[in-house]
């Protein structure tokens, strides 16, 4: 090959010299190439690298002799290498022009219900369909068309260890669990040839079910669950097309559960210390009115802050997201806190109660336990900071659910629970005006009152009525239909004149 002939070659990326990019994205782009003459050309590739890596350099002296030791470390995250373009297939150069395999104009993954801008989201158990569309400019001769769904979870951690004073190693941490695994071939050569596809569009649905338990898909700093759908097209002579589609998995969390509306509640209390001197003693008491709660729902924090130290402390609350990781009999944590609130200052010899101060929930993800190699927790932290000693710290733990609280299934046992909160922190009033019962008169109508007086004997039941009906249907119903919330003072009191007297009088 004449270097001459060649006057410009270049690459160059869809967004760009600047563009940034995540894991799971597809990287675009194109190879400009332009020639004087005419060239003949054997291969173009492309490679593509990701790689990190560190070096330095200690220098250290062993009596009157002075040591150099070279540090270095590297980690690959990517590697891709394809062939852009490709000569005669004996080998060696062509006589007259190359040829190029652009006959591929679209290849993707698509799936079913997904609009503009949103994806669908699945939940175990649930069936996938989509369809791999491909667009020729060209009739085309192709192999076979392989489908591969996969979920994977991955955590991955180094740690720098020591073993004496002038050698260091870095001990990897890594562990994976399957959790789905789908294989199909959409398009399988009938006669052991390949197939030609004519020009245009061309559609190959797909569909298959998830297993029944799943983990919510999931990104942190030191591991991952991931879904995604890959297809590849064979083609004879030709590098294999590869398109990758990635989905979304939220497995329900219920918070309508016994143990989940439990109330939380703990009590602290701490010796404020100065230069070995007591200072006081600072407690700590909160309670909040259940467990499980939802993203976007807001938290009612009942506190009870004592401050008996001769400073002034500052108590604060947070919503903290515990993500732990676990490869290899090993475990690694990261804490970040999602959201917070700073009360105000308690004076030396004062007493200061939150009646219900309101704490939001951003959009987050929901709790993960059910997985081998990582968990997401999240907890309720209230910390009263004390000028000269560690922060009091009282932790009530949280499960953020998918399923919202139901708003007449577990509408009793809140009421409940949020009653003996107010009773229990000296408040008489509910914060909502709650509904009164309804009248006698709703209930039972007067025509039944006269029918009933008139009986000498009370009404049997109907033998023929089967419970199979729909009047048990009804009754069912009505049973388990929760009672209407009332309140402690009668709203319509009887008067004077209607009000019994006692005989002592």
């Amino acid at each position: 090959m004449r270097l001459g002939s060649v006057r410009g070659f270049a690459l160059e990326l869809a967004r760009g010299p600047g563009g940034a990019y995540r894991g799971g994205e597809r990287l675009c782009g194109r190879v400009l190439l332009e020639v004087a003459a005419p060239l003949r050309v054997r291969a173009l590739v492309v490679a593509a690298r990701g790689r990190a890596a560190t070096h330095w350099l200690e220098r250290r002296s062993v009596g009157v002799n002075a040591v150099s030791r070279h540090c270095a470390a590297a980690e690959t995250y990517l590697r891709r290498r394809q062939l852009l373009l490709r000569g005669s297939a004996r080998g060696g150069f062509a006589p007259r022009g190359v040829m190029l395999f652009d006959k591929v104009k679209a290849f993707a993954v698509q799936l079913d219900g997904a609009t503009a801008g949103v994806e669908p989201v699945f939940s175990g158990g649930q069936v996938v369909a989509g369809r791999v569309l491909l667009e020729l400019a060209g009739a085309a001769r192709v192999g076979t068309l392989k489908l591969r769904a996969r979920g994977r979870a991955h955590v991955h951690w180094t740690e720098s260890r020591s073993a004496g004073s002038s050698t260091a190693y870095t001990q990897s941490y890594s562990e994976r669990v399957e959790v789905v695994s789908h294989r199909a071939t959409l398009l399988p050569p009938d006669t052991g040839e390949p197939t030609t596809l004519p020009a245009g569009h061309h559609e190959f649905p797909f569909s298959f079910q998830l297993p029944l338990t799943l983990v919510t898909s999931f990104e942190g700093k030191h591991g991952s669950v991931r879904y995604c759908i890959k297809a590849t097209l064979h083609r004879p002579w030709v590098p294999a097309r590869r398109t990758r589609k990635v989905f979304t998995v939220i497995e329900p969390v219920d918070i309508n559960t016994p143990a989940l509306l439990a109330p939380q509640a703990g009590a602290r209390e701490k010796v404020a210390r100065s230069w070995y001197c007591n200072r006081g003693l600072v407690s700590l008491s909160a309670k909040i009115d259940r467990k499980g709660y939802t993203p976007g729902e807001v938290i009612p924090i009942f506190a009870e802050i004592d401050n008996g130290s001769t400073r002034p402390v500052l108590p604060r609350a947070a919503v903290v997201q515990t993500q732990t990781f676990m490869a290899r009999g090993a475990q690694k944590q990261k804490r970040a806190v999602v959201a917070s609130l700073a009360g105000e200052p308690v004076g030396p010899g004062r007493r200061v109660l939150w009646q219900g101060r309101a704490l939001r929930i951003p959009p987050v993800g929901p709790s993960i336990f059910h997985c081998r190699v990582l968990h997401v927790g999240y907890s309720l932290k209230v910390c009263v900071d004390i000028p000269g000693t560690s922060k009091l710290l009282l932790e009530l733990p949280l499960v953020i659910g998918t399923v919202p609280l139901h708003p007449f299934g577990s509408r009793s046992s809140s009421v409940g629970s949020h009653a003996s909160f107010l009773l229990d922190w000296g408040l008489r009033a509910l914060p909502e005006h709650p509904e009164a019962p309804p009248d006698y008169s709703e209930v039972v109508t007067e025509e039944e009152v006269a029918v009933a007086s008139q009986s000498p004997f009370p009404l049997l039941p109907d033998p023929r009525m089967s419970l199979e009906g729909p009047y048990f249907a009804y009754i069912q119903e009505f049973r388990y239909r929760p009672p209407p919330l009332y309140s402690e003072e009668d709203p319509n009191p009887p008067s004077e004149a209607m009000r019994p007297r006692c005989m002592t009088c």
